[in-house]
């Protein structure tokens, strides 16, 4: 299991109470982290395999 900081744990949260994909500027938004964290939490997720990307769109992925 892969260790989540803070940013990493407020993307996932926005993702959660969202359900659906958002973009990189939406998440941002929506979780008040800047676009430049939320960015480098979203690549350590993606390559960790606990969200997927489709058309620039992210989200989680089902357990």
């Amino acid at each position: 299991m892969v260790k989540l900081n803070r940013v990493d744990e407020a993307v996932v949260a926005t993702l959660k109470s969202v359900g659906k994909g958002l973009t990189l500027a939406e998440i941002a938004r929506k979780s008040g982290e800047p676009e430049k964290k939320v960015f480098k939490s979203l690549r350590k997720l993606f390559e960790n395999e606990m969200i997927d990307c489709e058309n620039r769109q992210y989200k989680l992925i089902s357990s």
